[in-house]
């Protein structure tokens, strides 16, 4: 079972913004075992929209479309559809009363004749309910193929495609059953992850496929089962995994979709009663931020320190100047006195110090662009790595978050 995504807008052809439906869209038809053949974005024109839909339809038995379903005059793509399938407007009272009834609670001028026009919708459609903006999707079929329309606002298009068109193509579709596993490596390259796995990999069912997906600082491994026996996949992926930590449970630091490394962070402290802070000076509070985004940080974690700028270390958490002069700003023995100061300040349990230059230029410090130090203070001592990430600032930023997470969970863990 194949599926084709096409995004319409000139908006995303010229980066005005980042196409993240086609991602969503993608994850969810893999769950349920449809294999997505092509994603395209094309314009707001109507040949180029009519070509698509007709070469889509010789690859694929389903065909989703996002965008295009606004009331102004360039979204065309009700008209196209229209066109398509030789079809005509009519209106969707059901629509109309929706249409009306947002504009009655939500928004304090009339509604305009633009606005009801997403009432009017091609009458070979079957309508699907938008319960949070006025244009609502649409589901085709042709000749054994099925047309999805849906609107291109994310929050939109997510509630539609889980709530309605999931459900619908299970129903209208046979398909296979496709379980994934993803494992959460750190501290390890692919290639020696590679070497490391080859007998374990090679053991592998045939049914199931491994993923490589490196990123700044970790590598995660994509375990994918498909088939008739859903037991059997499940089964099986649980036992691969286990023969996996056998081999390199060393970097294995949780798994996505369950129990991330940040959730077993959290998750570390929350069991032992013990708190958090962090001194951050070029990781510019992004690993705080990784904390906060598990429900429930207040629990252990403090807070942060953005101690970005010379001063701020002099002022903020009374690094002493003669200290800085002394062995600069990035250096093992000022991250070592962030960390102790900031543990001091919040009588703390733990805390994390970053210090980093990142580029392009090296500022306050004598260090090498992509030199970044961490400190660990724990209850018995505090351990300072240095660490290097290359020349690309994001980048550098990015592996110093990962490996700051990386070294607390293994710090938590041996006390």
């Amino acid at each position: 079972m194949q599926a084709e995504i096409i995004t319409i807008g000139d908006e995303i052809l010229i980066g005005q913004i980042i196409d993240t439906n086609s991602a969503y869209i993608g994850k969810q038809l893999n769950k349920i075992g449809v294999e997505v053949y092509q994603i395209s974005s094309i314009q707001d024109e109507e040949s180029h929209i009519l070509r698509a839909f007709e070469e889509a339809s010789k690859r694929s038995n389903i065909v989703i479309v996002t965008g295009g379903l606004g009331p102004t005059k360039d979204d065309i793509t009700k008209h196209t559809f229209c066109k398509y399938f030789n079809d005509e407007l009519v209106l969707d009272k059901k629509v109309l009363a929706h249409v009306e009834d947002i504009f009655k609670k939500y928004v304090d001028t009339p509604i305009l004749e633009a606005n009801k026009s997403q009432a009017w919708i091609p009458s070979q459609s079957i309508t699907l309910h938008n319960e949070y903006g006025t244009a609502p999707g649409m589901w085709f079929e042709k000749k054994g193929v099925v047309y999805i329309s849906m609107p291109g606002v994310p929050y939109e298009m997510k509630s539609i495609l889980t709530e309605q068109v999931i459900p619908r193509l299970q129903d209208r579709f046979k398909t296979p059953f496709i379980i994934h596993k993803t494992v959460l490596t750190y501290g390890l390259g692919e290639s020696a992850i590679a070497e490391r796995i080859e007998d374990w990999e090679n053991k592998l069912p045939k049914f199931i496929k491994l993923a490589y997906l490196p990123s700044l600082g970790r590598v995660r491994l994509r375990l994918s089962a498909r088939g008739e026996d859903e037991k059997l996949l499940k089964e099986s992926l649980i036992t691969a995994v286990e023969r996996l930590n056998r081999v390199i449970g060393d970097i294995i630091k949780g798994y996505e979709d369950e129990q991330t490394l940040e959730e077993r962070i959290a998750q570390a402290f929350v069991d032992r009663g013990q708190s958090l802070i962090t001194a951050e000076s070029c990781t510019g509070g992004r690993l705080a931020s990784k904390f906060t985004e598990i429900p429930g940080a207040s629990s252990y974690f403090i807070g942060s320190i953005v101690s970005y700028a010379t001063s701020a270390k002099n002022d903020i958490l009374h690094i002493p100047k003669d200290l800085i002069s002394k062995y600069s700003v990035v250096s093992s023995e000022i991250t070592e006195a962030m960390a102790n100061r900031a543990k001091a300040m919040f009588k703390a349990d733990y805390a994390i110090a970053t210090t980093g230059n990142a580029g392009p230029s090296k500022g306050d410090s004598d260090a090498e662009i992509g030199t970044v130090f961490i400190a660990i203070a724990s209850p018995e001592k505090t351990e300072v790595h240095e660490f290097q990430f290359g020349k690309h600032r994001e980048r550098v930023t990015q592996k110093a978050v990962n490996k700051a997470l990386e070294l607390i969970y293994e710090a938590i863990l041996k006390n």
